[in-house]
């Protein structure tokens, strides 16, 4: 190392405050580019480390983190290239900028698909690396973060098939969350396609009733006809194609949770009867003469505003109030822009 490069290295040490932590490694058999790396970048505020060749690099790897790898394309023995797989399995997140003097469109494809970041060619131009190498780190650690909240909230909410990132839906699973361990009815409102479903097995998994069954209905898609045996169940011979008694799904959801989708399609007579039910947790089997008691949480949820509903004389506004006890409405899909890359 020349004493010029020693001196202006030292100034650095001296000049450069507290470290930012993040961490660089530099993979390259020419010393003179190691040192004008490892100045250029401590100028910057960032810890180097560095090695002469891909063995004493891996072993490095191996035992150290880093936020950023510079690895040269032409080293002797194993190529940056060849190195990349092995790299890579060692340590899957690392974001790799290639740097070498031979620049080709197949290497610059080859060091793509082998899962490198970037491509930069000697001589660099110091500007453009730095801003390549911040803009590697801020991706990676913005991918990192999404992972890690996306774990965060399947560990705390089991929301493993919502999409959303979104400030909006994060306050929503905030509200899942605290809604969940409570028995309260819960009314959904959002257009069709918005998770509705999703978000009541959401709190139905997050509830003491999670061991239990979550039964779902979409009450606008069963027949008026039957939807009042396929909620509460027949007895033998109530009406002509009854040939065995059947329980209904009031009965199959005890202990658990009901999910009554659609629930603004619903006639209102079968309205009445759901209000009772609410009221009382009994009903009776169709053509039955004895109630059969449950303990079944409902989760309710529409696509039409059931106020105008309420107003409009086709929803009983008693059985509204007894839905809606608690609110969770979902933002249309163009409402949920992610927050993070």
């Amino acid at each position: 190392m020349s004493s010029a490069v020693l001196s202006e290295r030292m100034d650095v040490e001296r000049a450069v405050p507290a470290a930012t932590g993040q961490r660089i490694l530099i993979i390259d058999d020419e010393a003179g580019i190691r040192d004008s790396l490892e100045t250029l970048l401590m100028l910057e505020g960032f810890r180097v480390e560095m090695a002469p060749d891909g063995r004493a690099g891996l072993d490095l790897l191996a035992s150290n983190s880093y936020d950023l790898l510079l690895l040269d394309l032409a080293l002797p023995g194993e190529s940056g290239i060849d190195l990349l797989p092995r790299i890579k399995s060692l340590v899957p997140d690392l974001p790799i900028i290639m740097i070498t003097a031979y620049g080709t469109v197949n290497n610059v494809i080859d060091a793509i698909r082998a899962g490198a970041s970037n491509f930069i060619q000697k001589p660099w131009d110091n500007e453009k690396l730095l801003a390549d190498i911040r803009s590697a780190i801020g991706r990676n650690r913005a991918e990192q973060e999404v992972v890690q909240l996306k774990r965060t909230l399947k560990q705390r909410y089991s929301f493993q098939n919502i999409v959303g990132k979104s400030e909006v839906m994060l306050r929503l699973f905030d509200l899942v969350g605290q809604v969940a361990p409570s028995r309260s009815t819960v009314l959904i409102q959002g257009e069709s396609g918005t998770g509705k479903e999703l978000i009541a097995k959401a709190i139905h998994a997050n509830s003491p009733r999670r061991d239990k069954p979550f039964i779902p209905v979409n009450t606008g898609a069963v027949p008026s006809d039957l939807l009042e045996s396929t909620l509460f169940g027949h007895e033998r011979g109530a009406f002509t194609s009854a040939n065995a008694a059947k329980k209904g799904l009031f009965e199959v959801a005890d202990g658990g949770t009901l999910f009554l989708d659609e629930i603004g399609t619903m006639g209102m007579d079968m309205q009445a009867k759901i209000l009772r039910v609410l009221q009382d947790r009994r009903f009776m089997h169709v053509g039955g003469t004895h109630e059969i008691q449950v303990d079944v949480r409902i989760v309710a949820a529409t696509n039409v505003d059931l106020r105008l509903a309420v107003a409009e004389g086709r929803f009983r506004e008693d059985l509204f109030y007894r839905l809606n006890v608690i609110m969770i409405d979902l933002p249309p899909l163009p409402r949920r822009p992610p927050t993070l890359p």
